[in-house]
């Protein structure tokens, strides 16, 4: 298998496990130095960007992919996430570098602007892996 195909696998099933609520097949994804960077929130190991994940799947009312794009070492998807929060519809773009088959980070990229009152309200200071 070469390496585009083994990062395309990779990614793909850390994303059909993140949005499946499957912490631990999304963690098995994820490699031992791993950092997550969001408009909201980051983190510097797997455990903390994973901790709010089943919080903010309460909100997610579906996901429809717009670009998957593979390389060697690293990957982007581009993706609406449906909410059922005055949010309504998320468009996001996620970079994933991968080493060993293994994701070493994630730099997800959206307009935060809508989540802010939201968050206020709810009395967080970010909201992991949104």
């Amino acid at each position: 298998m070469s390496a585009t195909a083994r990062t395309r696998q990779a990614v793909q099933a850390y994303h059909q496990a993140r949005f499946g609520g499957d912490v631990a097949a999304a963690a098995v994804q994820l490699a031992d130095t791993f950092t997550f960077q969001s408009p909201l929130i980051s983190s510097d190991d797997a455990a903390g960007h994973l901790a709010g994940l089943s919080g903010f799947l309460q909100v997610v009312t579906g996901v429809d992919m717009i670009s998957e794009l593979y390389g060697e070492s690293e990957a982007t998807l581009v993706y609406d996430v449906h909410t059922a929060t005055s949010v309504g519809t998320q468009r996001t773009a996620e970079h994933f570098r991968l080493r060993d088959d293994r994701i070493e980070s994630i730099a997800l990229i959206f307009d935060a602007t809508r989540w802010h009152p939201i968050m206020a309200a709810a009395g967080h200071a970010g909201l992991a892996s949104a």
